[in-house]
């Protein structure tokens, strides 16, 4: 989640009255949720990514979603496919068959200040051609897991593992009408599902509140608006909240703004909401993490979740955090 919060939303933390039910995210901490399937460290949102993210600890899953032109659910985190494959357009405006064809790793080089920079010399984008066959995949690993998955494919491969999935909007305009549509596409495909340990996030509260009111049995997290309505005016941030998902600090000029704070964290979890942590715009360190956990914060988004899980086993949460 990279956009930032309106200022009024996070200068004020005010104490909501008591979630009504048992919230069993409160009971997870701290999840080590790698978002993106763990993007500074491995291909955004592949298969790959999540497999190794997995593998090496990562207790949940966050990813993206979008819905082709012809009304797939891909997961991906951009509106266009230009940053991190081979393509070049929206989402919206390609086929789930066009899709398949593109190489989900073409520009992904681990280090450095971006994963995903264009400048870097050849040999540094070392899954270049795995997806289209140009090159062997990783022992272990198939042609596929370096493609645009589709959800479906995700939630296939992880049937127990937990996942976050965002709603975003497919054109460069990022209408609302846009977010609430796949917002649509999305409660149709996890119509049937049995599954509950998902939590469905946006921005935008419209596409939150209708995803709910189509597939009430699944978690969501609140978008601007209801985050507003629960720490302005200590209303409920909507129906179907389990958890808030905010980020560290919000910045005014040369002001930085704490957001997550233990206070702040404690009157969450005293009103029956979990509390995750986002760090695309402050950055990550073991410093970072190690201060979040100490916080009590119930999950933390990171992009590396290979090392954060290294600073998770050897600093658990306090026995103070409950």
């Amino acid at each position: 989640m990279r956009r930032l919060l309106p200022l009024t939303l996070l200068l004020s933390l005010a104490l909501p009255a008591a979630a009504s039910a048992q919230n069993p995210w409160l009971e997870k901490r701290v999840l080590n949720i790698a978002h993106q399937g763990g993007e500074d460290e491995f291909p955004s949102n592949t298969l790959y990514a999540f497999k190794k993210s997995v593998k090496a600890g990562a207790d949940m899953l966050e990813l993206d979603v979008g819905v082709t032109k012809d009304g797939k659910v891909i997961v991906s985190h951009d509106t266009t496919l230009d940053r991190t494959t081979d393509g070049h357009g929206t989402i919206s405006s390609k086929k789930l068959k066009q899709i398949r064809k593109l190489d989900a790793a073409f520009w992904f080089a681990k280090g450095g200040d971006d994963a995903y920079a264009h400048d870097k010399p050849r040999k540094a984008y070392k899954f270049r051609g795995v997806a289209t066959g140009k090159r062997k995949p990783p022992k272990g690993f198939k042609r596929r897991d370096f493609r645009v998955p589709t959800l479906k494919e995700v939630m296939k491969a992880f049937p127990r593992t937990p996942i976050n999935i965002e709603i975003k909007g497919r054109t460069p305009d990022e209408a609302t009408e846009e977010y609430v549509q796949n917002a649509e596409v999305l409660a149709a495909l996890l119509d049937d599902t049995q599954r509950r340990d998902l939590i469905v996030v946006s921005f935008i509260q419209q596409a939150v509140d209708r995803f709910h009111e189509l597939a009430p049995a699944i978690d969501v997290a609140p978008g601007v608006d209801g985050s507003a309505a629960f720490l302005l005016r200590g209303e409920s941030p909507g129906d179907g909240v389990v958890a808030f998902q905010l980020p560290i600090t919000y910045q005014v000029g040369d002001q930085v703004l704490d957001v997550t704070t233990a206070p702040n964290v404690a009157k969450a979890h005293a009103a029956g909401y979990a509390w995750h942590t986002w760090l695309s715009n402050d950055g990550e360190s073991p410093a970072t993490w190690r201060q979040l956990i100490d916080q009590c914060v119930d999950g933390v988004m990171t992009a590396r979740p290979v090392a954060f899980e290294k600073v998770l086993r050897g600093h658990p949460a306090p026995e103070a955090c409950g």
